[in-house]
């Protein structure tokens, strides 16, 4: 039997979480001699230290976010990240990665956040690592932390990332499959079409904890005559509630789902979706066809994926100063709009290496087969690269 073993970062619920989870899930599916194991170093390093933080992120990014957005930016998002940044978990985790390794004797290592990924590049430099690592993108750039040269393979979210990691760090082609931001099966392929109903569809996603300016958004629709809003609460009681107590039948308030059959059900049936910028939402919604509005942005990642994903005409981005329902009937409605949204979509989707999750766990399957006791070496041709291509 061999063993992946996945490794988001801290135990909320999250992109890096939901990505490994997709992974985990089609692997199973597609082999039964492969165990997966999700972990988080943090919490197995120091679980009160884990919980600390966690709180702590939640509380920045709610109450002061240009703070947030500014740390985010200086640390992280630097052209040069000043590692000296880092010493103050660096020895610490660095050793409990270690044991980690030691402890679990994985095959292959997948990370889907940069922290754990930058501590395996460090151990590999120092050759206290020869465990195959890959790399996994759950936003549409990528920060300054993710270990790069050291990694054995990188899943990269566009081909755009794919000719930059090529140039700039000098990553061999064989390394890098460009994979999208990989989402779960259960949330099937569908090419958006025309609503003919005399009532849109809208889904409105704040996020798992219902983050966003959610219940002032809907003041203004209270009284609408020509959409329905399918409000996707997350865990945030106090938000459900308050639309609930409107008592208004075209605004309808959703818990949170943690069915994705559920979920894909109600993507099926919308006409657009107004949402954060995170990149499994995003992805998930480019999957579905639907044509995605940006009303509230979440500072650090989120403004970056913002940036990108309006240069290439993927989202629209909805103006504080007009009114969002006239403003998303007048998109849908615009023949022009939609063909350039849909061209948009179909040279995104173009750049995609590997379609679908059956062929992500195919390759990954194979890695572990072929490149199990021994990690790529920069000049080497792997037939898995080949096979993917094929």
């Amino acid at each position: 039997m061999k063993k992946i073993l996945f490794l988001p970062f801290l135990q909320m619920r999250s992109g890096h979480h939901q990505v490994a989870e997709a992974l985990m899930d089609i692997v199973t599916m597609q082999s039964n001699d492969v165990i997966v194991k999700k972990m988080d170093i943090l919490s197995y390093a120091n679980p009160a230290l884990e919980k600390m933080i966690t709180s702590s992120y939640l509380k920045w990014i709610r109450y002061a976010p240009e703070t947030y957005d500014f740390a985010y930016k200086k640390l992280f998002y630097a052209a040069s990240t000043n590692k000296q940044s880092f010493k103050w978990y660096y020895f610490f985790l660095l050793k409990k990665m270690e044991q980690l390794i030691t402890e679990e004797q994985p095959d292959l290592i997948v990370c889907t956040h940069g922290f754990p990924s930058y501590l395996l590049s460090q151990l590999k430099r120092k050759r206290k690592c020869d465990v195959p690592v890959m790399n996994v993108y759950t936003d549409f750039f990528i920060n300054s932390v993710w270990g790069r040269r050291e990694i054995d393979y990188h899943f990269l979210p566009s081909k755009d990332l794919k000719a930059e990691f090529g140039k700039k760090y000098g990553i061999s082609e064989q390394r890098m499959i460009v994979t999208g931001i990989p989402i779960h099966e259960e949330i099937t392929k569908k090419t958006w079409s025309q609503n003919q109903a005399e009532r849109t569809k809208i889904l409105i996603s704040g996020g798992n904890n219902g983050l966003g300016e959610i219940g002032n958004l809907l003041e203004e629709s209270k009284a609408s005559t020509q959409t329905d809003y399918y409000v996707l609460c997350g865990n945030n009681q106090k938000l459900y509630d308050e639309i609930l107590s409107w008592n208004v039948d075209h605004i309808k308030p959703l818990p949170y789902l943690s069915s994705r059959a559920e979920m894909n059900e109600l993507y099926e049936d919308m006409d657009a979706i107004i949402t954060k910028p995170g990149g499994v939402t995003v992805s998930e919604a480019l999957q579905k066809g639907l044509p995605i509005f940006v009303q509230s942005v979440l500072p650090g990642q989120e403004e970056i994926n913002l940036q990108y994903l309006t240069k290439k005409g993927l989202v629209f981005r909805l103006n504080d100063k007009k009114s969002f329902e006239q403003e998303i009937q007048s998109v849908l409605k615009d023949p022009i709009k939609m063909k350039e949204w849909e061209q948009s979509i179909q040279s995104y989707q173009d750049g995609i290496e590997i379609d679908g999750p059956m062929q992500i766990a195919e390759l990954i399957t194979g890695i572990v087969n072929q490149q199990a006791l021994m990690p790529l070496r920069l000049d080497e041709q792997s037939d898995v690269y080949h096979l993917a291509r094929a």
